[in-house]
């Protein structure tokens, strides 16, 4: 029978330098997952500054955990790594078990031979002095999940096996290749637990399920898949059962229904808590993203946890999934050469049965796009990626940006700050359309669907030229869109909804940069980080989350936000910002005058009702109404109406003076040993949110609780992240609590001048 053992807990944890080993006495304990690097204070002078959100890199972090053990000979131990950031070192007793060079690809250590009766050691090291670093935070440490397996010698492997699904009008049969020549019994679990297929067979068989349920991002139903040998080795995959066709004029169907991808980019960061991964809070996060009604999630540049993907199968969401970033350049360029096709291998060969994963991405704005050598490696990995998996398609996203071969050999390992050669123009850059739509050309030969990052103005074109192939948005401005003769050109129009007009349907869909703001990537110093996303740090959303909501979402809404440039300024990059507008109705430097505004809204017509008077506007077909309004302290109501009826509000109110701090309500009930993100904001006695409020706010655990970080959604403020004290920031800060245990626990908010606020767990 095969045990498997979370190791999601204590580890002993100690920096050094180089290869030397820390003091016993050094080691403290941390909670794993864990990022090392997000405790360090940020320096100007960091190596990587901006790209690395200026937090310093040069250390090695050691972890150490005793697990007590009776090796068996008929038996085998393996530990389990989701991702350890990077050039991972495993020792067991003392001897080196093995090494793992990339960060973001799981591997698995068989430390049987090195076991010992009782009490055993093991010790990781994590390099994180290694440059380049990757163009966002990088993080380091064991940042995901790690599982101790024991099994029997003989078992299955879950990447040997491989499931198809064929449809017939009333049934699907699941055929499943076990990758190993013993017998196996199979059973198929619906989501209620009852067995509807089951069946035996060596290396080959097949379950034929009778009405089946599908999956899809509506509706996520999931089937589980056990297998089992006769020996008792038994793994179980939770597989959906559904169909997705891509045809280069009429689009994506799914399920035989026609389906235009609403997605967003993501990194793997959480803020506060790094590049650990926790599921409790990438959860609420895809729960705020399914409020936006978005149904895809690129994950981008690199292969993510099994945890993410486990939420995107539960949830509904459809994933491109990607293998790695830049190819000889950059952070990978170190690996490229001798690690490419066993990281590919395990993106593919261990997801390949989930129900998200869509499209297979090979890469990502790399070097020399379109040229000779990046088309020969493009169909390196295409050909491979086909060969593990025939049933998806694979794509490559494409940079704006193309160049003309250079004389000179440019050697890319020593290029630094790769993406800033890659962007920027100079006598090679080709600003031919034609010029460029043949570099398009040549890509899309060895591709199934054209990838384009930031090109939506050129689609009609892009698919005239080629019309045999499907065209997808892996990347796209939040808020402004370019124009045929300029990349950026500022224009007030979604490019996500380029996509989706009428005789667009080859364009597959959208995927914005990004849904929440990032740390790295910054557009400089103190900047931490990127702050052009639909979401703040801490799930704040800007304008332009709730303009997409008003295109995404069929249902009644309207919001009103207004023009205020008295707020700090974010540094947000160019063309990724959208207008500073903010849910405030609160100007004291203002006596009289008008403020602009604007409101998202899905509806017929709106009404704005302030001081006894009330303006009306239609909606556009943009859904958005912008204007100006006279500038009077009070109330301001948006009323959204259809017909003759009011679908939907949205009010604005000045703030009177700071009199509490309120906990937003949580959306979730808090378990033991799960994380949650708890904001606090500064209000008046109406709860009415005092933006301008920058007050130091203090947080504290009792009871069963443990705070584990804390931050507000302003990147240039510096307070290190360890810390439980900090200045609200447009009127909050938020704290990540862990609940410890069964028994009661509460955070309290403390803040000079007004009542503490309790919430209990």
């Amino acid at each position: 029978m095969r045990r498997i053992v979370s190791l999601l807990d204590t580890w002993g944890f100690a920096e050094s330098t180089g290869s030397t080993r820390p003091a016993p006495d050094t080691f403290q304990e941390v909670p794993v997952p864990h990022d090392f690097v997000i405790a360090q204070d940020p320096s100007e002078d960091a190596p990587l500054s901006a790209a690395q959100g200026f937090f310093p890199r040069g250390t090695v972090g050691w972890y150490r955990k005793s697990i007590h053990l009776q090796p068996r000979p008929d038996r085998c131990s393996v530990l389990d790594f989701e991702g350890v950031s990077e050039q991972a070192e495993v020792y067991v007793n003392g001897h080196l078990a093995a090494k793992h060079a990339y960060a973001y690809s799981p591997f698995r250590v068989d430390i049987t031979p090195y076991l010992i009766p009782g009490d055993n050691e093991i010790l990781v090291r994590a390099d994180a002095s290694l440059l380049p670093a990757d163009r966002w935070y990088s993080g380091a440490g064991i940042f995901r999940a790690v599982r101790l397996i024991e099994m029997d010698l003989e078992h299955l492997d879950e990447k040997s096996i491989e499931t198809r699904v064929r449809f017939s009008d009333a049934s699907a049969t699941v055929c499943v290749s076990t990758g190993i020549q013993m017998p196996v019994t199979a059973a198929l679990k619906d989501q209620e637990g009852c067995t509807v297929a089951s069946g035996e067979g060596r290396g080959e068989l097949s379950l034929t399920v009778p009405s089946p349920r599908l999956w899809s991002a509506e509706d996520p139903y999931l089937y589980t898949l056990s297998l089992r040998l006769v020996t008792g080795d038994e793994v179980s995959l939770r597989l959906g059962l559904r169909t997705a066709e891509f045809r280069p004029r009429e689009g994506l169907f799914i399920n035989g229904q026609h389906v235009r991808l609403r997605g967003i980019c993501v990194h793997q960061d959480l803020g506060c808590e790094g590049m650990a991964m926790n599921r409790e809070l990438w959860a609420d996060r895809l729960h705020q993203l399914k409020e936006l009604g978005c149904n895809a999630i690129r994950c981008a540049h690199h292969q993510y946890p099994s945890d993410f993907l486990d939420l995107c199968d539960e949830m509904g969401f459809y994933v491109y999934a990607e293998a790695f970033d830049k190819w000889h350049s950059g952070l990978y360029g170190r690996y490229f050469e001798e690690h490419w096709r066993e990281d590919l291998e395990e993106l593919i060969l261990r997801d390949r049965h989930r129900p998200c994963i869509l499209i297979w991405g090979v890469g990502n704005e790399v070097e020399n796009q379109g040229q000779p050598s990046m088309l020969d490696t493009l169909k390196m990995l295409t050909d491979r990626a086909h060969a593990l998996d025939p049933t998806r398609p694979v794509s490559y996203a494409m940079n704006p940006h193309f160049k003309r071969e250079r004389r000179e050999k440019i050697d890319l390992s020593r290029v630094l700050d790769i993406q800033k050669y890659v962007d920027e123009a100079d006598e090679q850059e080709i600003e031919d359309l034609d010029e460029r739509l043949e570099r398009i050309g040549a890509i899309s030969a060895y591709v199934d669907i054209i990838s384009c990052n930031y090109q939506e103005q050129w689609f009609p074109e892009i698919h005239r030229r080629i019309p045999s192939k499907p065209i997808l948005a892996t990347e796209s401005y939040p808020y402004f869109l370019g124009h045929p003769q300029s990349m950026q050109n500022y224009t007030q129009e979604l490019p996500a909804l380029t996509g989706e007009r009428e005789g667009m349907e080859y364009v597959l869909g959208t995927f914005i940069w990004t849904g929440y703001d990032y740390l790295g990537e910054s557009m400089g110093w103190p900047s931490r980080g990127w702050t052009g996303s639909l979401l703040r740090l801490d799930g704040t959303p800007r304008f332009s989350f709730h303009l997409l909501k008003s295109f995404w979402r069929d249902e009644p809404m309207v919001h009103l936000s207004v023009y205020d440039a008295s707020l700090s300024d974010e540094m947000t990059k160019g063309h990724w910002a959208s207008p500073p507008f903010e849910d405030v109705w609160d100007f004291p430097a203002l006596h009289q005058g008008v403020v602009p505004y604007m409101i998202a809204a899905r509806c017929e017509r709106v009404e704005i009702h302030m001081q006894g008077k009330v303006f009306h506007a239609a909606v556009p077909a943009s859904h958005c109404i912008s204007g100006f309004l006279p500038w009077l302290p009070g109330r301001v109501e948006v009323r959204g109406i259809t017909g003759d009826r009011v679908v939907c509000t949205h009010v604005l109110e000045t703030p009177s003076a700071p009199s509490r701090l309120a906990f937003s309500p949580p959306a979730r009930q808090l378990l033991p040993g799960e994380k949650m993100l708890l904001t606090v904001s500064v209000t008046d006695d109406r709860e009415i949110l005092c933006i301008r409020d920058a007050r130091e706010i203090s947080f504290r655990a009792n009871g069963a609780a443990r705070i584990l970080s804390a931050m507000n959604a302003d990147l240039m403020d510096h307070t290190p992240f360890t810390s439980s004290t900090w200045k609200s920031w447009h009127g909050r800060a938020s704290v990540v609590v862990l609940k410890t245990g069964d028994g009661e626990g509460s955070i309290e908010a403390v803040a000079d001048g007004l009542p503490s606020a309790t919430l209990n767990l």
